[in-house]
């Protein structure tokens, strides 16, 4: 069967996560109905990061087998009309090697998370940034995140929840970027891995807000590190300032897409 890749972007409010589950809505499932329109034999589909209920993505990738070689302009059309009413777009289909593996082929992952500090509600961005009252010190926080960087032991900021075999990951990028917005500020966290714990992303944003906010020193992220205990960690930040922004793979399958 033909392996096609999907570059996907989708608002992840209206779902309970990536991955399919047997009494709430799914992306994947979405996915899997639109595919069943197009081949009732279809295999489900394979996603590169299994985002949690809530979680966007702007750059997710799965593969999908099908029985016709479809040219990818018209699967992507294909897709995408009956992929309606859905939060959900296929920004591109791709023809790929039988090896290709949307997960497992991965060499990178990108995520960025929203934060936005100011006082007058949200609006245009409600549902898909996390709000904060009170001003923050994006410098402070900066310094805090250095501590994270590198191949580190991230027992401390993994879900008790997380199914993978080891807590250690390398975290080659953690960058803060802000933005002045009307009456406030937007903070991005942009960062990038290999591969993320059950999470890590969530935890980490979350205690670097309470180093921003002063409740929290920088050196108190490395004491939380280093600690190996789920306890030591803030709070983990709510999702809907997440979003899967990209992944990476030996070849892209999208070149200029």
């Amino acid at each position: 069967m033909p392996r096609f890749a999907l570059k996907i972007d989708y608002d992840g409010g209206p779902f309970s996560g990536w991955q399919k589950q047997a009494n709430a809505p799914s992306v994947q499932a979405a996915l899997d109905a639109a595919l069943a329109r197009l081949d009732p034999a279809a295999p489900a589909v394979t996603g590169a990061g299994r985002t949690d209920a809530g979680v966007h993505a702007t750059g997710q990738v799965a593969h999908a087998d099908l029985a016709r070689d479809w040219e990818p302009f018209r699967l992507t059309e294909a897709l995408n009309a009956h992929l309606r009413p859905a939060p959900i777009a296929i920004l591109a289909a791709a023809r790929v090697a039988e090896d290709f593996h949307a997960r497992f082929s991965a060499r990178e992952r990108r995520y960025l998370y929203r934060l936005v500090q100011r006082r007058a509600p949200v609006t245009h961005d409600r549902g898909r940034v996390w709000q904060v009252l009170n001003p923050l010190d994006a410098g402070a926080m900066r310094q805090g995140a250095a501590h994270l960087l590198g191949r580190q032991d991230f027992t401390t900021f993994r879900s008790a929840f997380c199914q993978a075999a080891s807590p250690v990951k390398t975290l080659d990028e953690l960058r803060i970027e802000t933005v002045a917005i009307p009456g406030g500020w937007e903070f991005r966290f942009h960062l990038r891995a290999r591969s993320f714990l059950h999470n890590q992303v969530r935890s980490i944003v979350g205690t670097l807000e309470r180093v921003g906010a002063g409740a929290w020193s920088p050196d108190d992220v490395a004491r939380a590190l280093a600690a190996r205990d789920r306890a030591a960690c803030g709070p983990v930040c709510p999702p809907q300032g997440l979003y899967l922004v990209g992944v990476s793979y030996p070849e892209d399958p999208f070149p200029g897409a």
